[in-house]
């Protein structure tokens, strides 16, 4: 019987090391569920450099690009952080480019989902950042919640499909009035995806969290399904020996 994994740290870096060490040290290729819990989101610059290093030498995406699928934190200080030009931007300019280079994008981007969903285009984050804001009026916390998945587009009969795993997000001030942001995964990849999926899940707590005049304090991820994906565990363990860290 599976048993969930709980890693609770201060450093991003760390955190994904952990998940890796753990996959390494037990049987099997993945983790059911994990839970993560992040606060203060510091980075252990070795262990960041050293991933993005193997991802290169494998063809993939780095940290980075895979962060700004979620929030595109480079476009955000572009616009000098207008959140209206962030969103305009992205939507005419961006996201458009995005769809013509990388045929992955076709079905959209998690941004985009996040400022345009569905049919009627909804932009669930500028909702969600004035209900925070109004919070003192409207009790309601139910209302700041973000859906990627979309059942209409997603339930598809292929084989295979990568887009979206990651199904929703949810931000909620603390009785310390400070931000905390929730997400779920129904399925993760560690290697290729996890580092960059949970840095851009965090710049965009903290985005949020700029725009309602709070700090954020937390970072939450349940993922149903952590997997050990493209590595060999030889090959993890390879790399994770070339990851320095103080646990």
């Amino acid at each position: 019987m599976s048993i969930p994994v709980l890693i609770e740290e201060k450093n991003l870096s760390k955190a994904w090391y952990k998940v890796l060490q753990h996959i390494i040290d037990h049987s099997g290729n993945e983790i059911t569920p994990l839970i993560l819990t992040l606060s203060e989101f510091a980075e252990d610059k070795l262990i960041k450099n050293q991933l993005n290093i193997d991802l290169s030498q494998n063809e993939l995406d780095s940290i980075e690009i895979v962060s700004e699928t979620i929030f595109p934190q480079s476009l955000y200080l572009f616009n000098k952080g207008n959140r209206g030009d962030l969103f305009d931007n992205y939507l005419k300019n961006v996201l458009p480019r995005l769809k013509k280079i990388d045929q992955r994008n076709s079905s959209g981007t998690y941004f985009e989902r996040l400022i345009a969903f569905g049919d009627t285009r909804k932009n669930q984050l500028e909702i969600i950042i004035d209900s925070l804001k109004e919070e003192s009026k409207i009790k309601r916390r139910s209302k700041s919640q973000a859906a990627i998945f979309d059942p209409l587009k997603d339930h598809k009969n292929g084989m295979f499909q990568s887009f979206p795993c990651l199904q929703h997000v949810t931000f909620y001030k603390s009785e310390n009035g400070g931000l905390i942001i929730n997400s779920f995964y129904a399925m993760q990849y560690l290697y290729q995806r996890a580092y960059g999926n949970w840095l851009g899940l965090i710049n965009l707590g903290k985005f949020v969290a700029q725009e309602t005049g709070l700090e954020l304090e937390r970072f939450n991820c349940f993922v149903g399904v952590e997997k050990l994906d493209h590595l060999t565990k030889a090959q993890a363990k390879t790399l994770i020996s070339k990851m320095t860290v103080e646990n």
